[in-house]
């Protein structure tokens, strides 16, 4: 039988996943009825004529926070990600983002995304490119940093790699964490080794982390080797084709999923705690989780699915747009449009498909009882 490693000082740069015990480690053996982690959403910025619809980007916060306050589930808000379009947005719109929030929202702590601006000519990676971002993002308080991915970055070794986040992590005066994705989601990305994410996870300035996944159970991997050495560093899932696995595992949602669905993953969170739970809302009276709360799985998972469809070219990119004609048909926003720049667009029938997608899910939230079906259906 092949030896395992099971100690981080054993670990190389060259180290896969599977030659540790963490990539072995179960679904089953992480389970938590504990801990209701945070859900973490990457805000859609609404259009409308072309322009920012203020009005719809902040009633969808109401939306998310009114369900997050019904079932006690900490929401933060994650702005200027990919819903939020970082990759369109020029400095002053990505700024005039967080004003915005901050002026509706002055105590809710945010996360900002924030990326290499102005390095598609670079030879080599530079970290200043993260500076114009991190600058507008940390002249606000109560927030964290996300460092999501960039082309130059992820194209870095193991050793170089770390060392460009520890560059980065220099000019955080705020909690940042660092952002990994697997290649089905962009072909030049590269998920961490698990010699970078122990190096990471040991920089005071980073929280945590998001991993996005789709082909490999990276968050598994991650959650195993962080719950063991007990790092003091919290990976988020950012995998919206499976959802579940973060709340069973008591730990935080990272997604643009939340958006659309956040009634009913509050409703989950808060189900799957059993009555002794510190933060559970509402008891079954057994002293168990409530087992419904594997049908509500269902009932969002099938929506998301939708939201999240692969195109011909195998990308879910376009979801930000489906996104909009379901916050359309909810009543929420005014428009189910798109950035204007946004090349990633879905078909004329968008808004009939996404009418499609929610009737499983607004049928879980009338089983659920009359709370969870007026959170959900905002328009008659």
């Amino acid at each position: 039988m092949k030896n395992l490693i099971a100690r981080p000082e054993d670990l190389t740069p060259q180290t896969s996943w599977l030659e540790t015990k963490w990539a072995w480690t179960s679904e089953e053996q992480l389970i938590d009825h504990r801990t209701k982690g945070r859900l973490c959403a990457a805000v859609l910025l609404p259009f409308r004529d072309q322009k920012p619809d203020w009005d719809g980007f902040l009633a969808s916060i109401h939306w998310m926070q009114a369900a997050a306050d019904h079932y006690g589930v900490e929401l933060v808000c994650v702005l200027n990600a990919d819903t939020g379009y970082i990759f369109d947005l020029d400095d002053a719109m990505y700024g005039e983002v967080l004003r915005r929030f901050r002026a509706e929202f002055p105590s809710a702590k945010f996360m900002a995304g924030v990326t290499a601006r102005g390095a598609e000519g670079d030879a080599s990676f530079k970290p200043e490119r993260y500076r114009s971002l991190l600058d507008i993002v940390q002249h606000y308080d109560n927030c964290e940093v996300m460092l999501m991915t960039s082309k130059g970055l992820s194209a870095l070794a193991p050793e170089r790699r770390r060392d460009a986040y520890y560059t980065i992590a220099e000019w955080l005066i705020r909690p940042g964490l660092v952002h990994a994705l697997e290649p089905a989601f962009v072909p030049w990305a590269t998920t961490f080794e698990p010699w970078l994410l122990w190096h990471l996870a040991q920089h005071p300035k980073f929280v945590g982390g998001k991993i996005s996944t789709l082909d490999e159970p990276h968050f598994l991997y991650w959650a195993a080797m962080c719950r063991e050495l007990n790092l003091d560093f919290v990976p988020h899932s950012g995998d919206d084709f499976g959802i579940a696995t973060a709340i069973k595992l008591g730990l935080p949602l990272l997604i643009g999923a939340a958006v659309s669905g956040a009634p009913l993953l509050c409703a989950a969170k808060d189900m799957w705690l059993d009555d002794d739970a510190p933060q559970k809302r509402f008891i079954t009276g057994t002293g168990h989780f409530d087992p419904r709360v594997y049908k509500v799985f269902e009932a969002f998972q099938s929506m998301i699915d939708q939201v999240f469809r692969l195109d011909a070219k195998l990308s879910a990119s376009a979801y930000k747009h489906s996104t909009a004609h379901l916050l359309h048909q909810l009543g929420i926003i005014r428009a189910p449009e798109a950035h204007p720049a946004c090349r990633d667009l879905r078909s004329s029938d968008e808004g009939t498909r996404m009418k499609e997608a929610l009737r499983r899910p607004l049928r879980m939230a009338q089983h659920l009882g009359t709370d969870a079906e007026r959170l959900f259906a905002r328009s008659p």
